[in-house]
C-alpha cells in the first residue's frame, strides 16, 4: 500500500509516546501517534490506574487529545506496545473500545498501522479491524 505520509516518522512518534506510558501494573507500554487530515500528529500513551476500569489506552489519549484541540477528521494512526524496557516483539492491536473510538471519528478507509519498529508493520483499515460497525450513522 502506498502511502501519502511518512509512515517511518509517525513511527517513531509512537515509539517516543510508548517511552512516556504509565504502566506500573501490567508493565505494558503503549504508544500512539494519530494523524490528522490537517497533518498534524496527536501522541498518546497507556495510563493505568489501580482501579483498572480508569485506565486509559493510548488510543484514546491521543483521540481525545486532538478532539479537544478542535481536530475532528483524521487519516492514520500508528500504535507500538511491548513489555516495559524491551522492544515489542509482536503488534498491538487497538481494543475493542479503542475501536469504538476510532470508529466514533473515523470513516472506514482510516488506517491502523501496528508496528515493532520502522521496518516491521502492518496496515488495516477501520472497516477490516471494525467489520459491521456501530456508528452514529445508525442512530439516523
Amino acid at each position: 500500500m502506498e502511502l501519502d505520509f511518512d509512515v517511518k516518522k509517525l513511527i517513531k512518534q509512537a515509539m517516543g509516546a510508548r517511552m512516556k506510558a504509565y504502566a506500573p501494573y501490567s508493565n505494558y507500554q503503549v504508544g500512539a501517534a494519530l494523524l490528522s487530515a490537517q497533518g498534524r500528529v496527536y501522541p498518546g500513551c497507556n495510563q493505568e490506574n489501580a482501579s483498572y476500569g480508569a485506565t486509559v489506552c493510548a488510543e484514546r489519549v491521543a483521540f481525545f487529545r486532538a478532539v479537544q484541540e478542535g481536530e475532528r477528521a483524521f487519516r492514520a494512526i500508528v500504535i507500538v506496545g511491548g513489555k516495559a524496557g524491551e522492544e515489542p516483539d509482536s503488534y498491538a492491536y487497538p481494543c475493542g473500545i479503542c475501536r469504538q473510538v476510532m470508529k466514533e471519528f473515523c470513516k472506514d478507509d482510516f488506517l491502523i498501522i501496528v508496528a515493532k519498529n520502522t521496518k516491521e508493520y502492518e496496515i488495516s483499515t477501520l472497516a477490516e479491524l471494525l467489520p459491521h460497525g456501530f456508528g452514529g450513522e445508525n442512530l439516523a
